[in-house]
């Protein structure tokens, strides 16, 4: 027999590798959580913008990655949630929360780990390589490293659905993609990188395996020797092909 998919109760169910498969109903519950964490961390992003903003931005100096500084490496961890202006945390606002969601909504758990290690990564790869007259703070390196996991975790995971979302955002936050280059006034393009590297080592690893999830059992006429579907059986692609995972996809949020 092939893998068992979940039923349309929603309960999650083990394929022969082992493997959890979440059904709409738990694919909507992180979804909503998603949405909850996202809000509750630009609240307060904002809310430390608010104290920086009436302090006159001491917390972006005293908390500010430098580049060699040993004093400024645990200031990793802080800087994401610091900016320089209103104009900067306005920009950042938008993407961070869609990306995060994006990013999120598959795993509330893993998304926490997720965020810690790309803050790390890309505060590791500014205070390494970024030139040591630049303090360096933003969301920038969370933006771009949610935005690289969505569409890593769609490639390699064959999250179709995941990986045509990103990349539409991706094209609706286009600007951000203008600034992630080398050469940017203002810009920490190392921070950006940090974060990309920090969602491929993040990536899902296990290994799909083609099963028979989609083979359609059929019976033995006795009358004529032939082979025949049980009634209401429903043709399905093929395992292993792009369509029966976009199919999937589709599925799993309750849109088939």
């Amino acid at each position: 027999m092939g893998a068992r998919n979940r039923d349309r109760t929603g309960v999650r169910n083990r394929d022969r590798t082992g493997g959890v498969t979440a059904g709409p109903e738990q694919l909507i519950a992180e979804a909503r959580k998603a949405f909850f964490v996202m809000f509750a961390l630009l609240a307060v992003v904002w809310l430390v913008q608010l104290a920086n903003y009436a302090d006159h931005y001491a917390l972006s100096r005293d908390y500010a990655v430098v580049s060699g500084d040993v004093g400024t490496l645990p200031d990793i961890l802080v800087a994401p949630l610091l900016h320089w202006s209103w104009a900067h945390i306005e920009s950042n606002s938008g993407p961070l929360f869609v990306f995060g969601f994006l990013a999120a909504y598959r795993g509330v758990v893993r998304f926490l780990g997720l965020t810690l290690l790309i803050a790390l990564s890309s505060g590791v790869v500014v205070w390494f390589f970024e030139r040591d007259d630049v303090a360096t703070v933003g969301a920038s390196g969370l933006i771009f490293g949610y935005f690289g996991y969505v569409v890593v975790r769609g490639l390699f995971d064959r999250h179709l659905i995941d990986t045509l979302v990103g990349i539409v955002m991706g094209a609706s936050f286009a600007y951000l993609l203008t600034v992630a280059v080398p050469g940017t006034p203002g810009v920490s393009w190392l921070g950006h990188l940090g974060g990309l590297a920090g969602a491929w080592l993040f990536r899902d690893r296990h290994a799909r395996t083609a099963t028979g999830d989609a083979t359609v059992r059929t019976t033995t006429d006795t009358a004529t020797g032939t082979a025949r579907k049980p009634a209401g059986a429903t043709p399905q692609t093929p395992t292993g092909s792009p369509r029966a995972d976009l199919y999937k996809e589709l599925d799993d949020l309750g849109l088939l």
